[in-house]
């Protein structure tokens, strides 16, 4: 072993400790430091739709609820609607008691053009209910049962007769 050689071992683990000292403290500055955070901004754009306009399935968000024996029915039903041009809503599980032989639109308005529009989607089958459950008032909600096959004609459009707003989803800006 030469005199080199000797010194070399306590530089070495001299410069590991300092690179270790350095890790930590930077490693914990990292953890502490707080997160930036960034606007959003607005997640959906308000749109006044008057009485004389057409109202298009673009316009209408749908929550769509399974009340059939079948997993996954509601949201099968949902990308068909989102298909044919609607928005999705929320989907899952109905909780309502509300006996849902092929589909059930729930509503306190059977004329709502929206509603008129979506329960076309389910054809001459589709009943309506009062709401048993919360539901929100700027979608349509729909209730699918065991006897839902599929949905019938695709009717994209109908006539208005009243004046309403829609929130209709945005692109964040990157």
């Amino acid at each position: 072993m030469n005199a080199r050689s000797g010194a070399a071992g306590p530089l070495v683990l001299l410069g590991s400790v300092v690179v270790l000292v350095a890790g930590l403290f930077v490693g914990f500055r990292l953890l502490t430091a707080s997160a930036e955070t960034i606007d959003a901004g607005p997640t959906c754009e308000t749109r006044v739709v008057a009485a004389d306009d057409e109202v298009t399935s673009n316009l209408i968000t749908v929550d769509v609820y399974n009340a059939s024996s079948r997993a996954g029915l509601a949201n099968r039903v949902s990308i068909n609607l989102q298909r044919r041009g609607f928005l999705a809503g929320q989907i899952g599980n109905s909780t309502s008691k509300v006996d849902a032989d092929v589909a059930v639109v729930l509503t306190t308005d059977r004329d709502d053009p929206r509603v008129r529009l979506v329960a076309a989607q389910f054809g001459s089958k589709v009943q309506y209910a009062e709401p048993d459950i919360e539901v929100d008032g700027d979608s349509v909600t729909v209730i699918v049962g065991d006897d839902f096959k599929k949905l019938g004609k695709d009717v994209r459009t109908t006539k208005n007769d009243r004046r309403f707003t829609v929130c209709l989803p945005t692109v964040p800006a990157v």
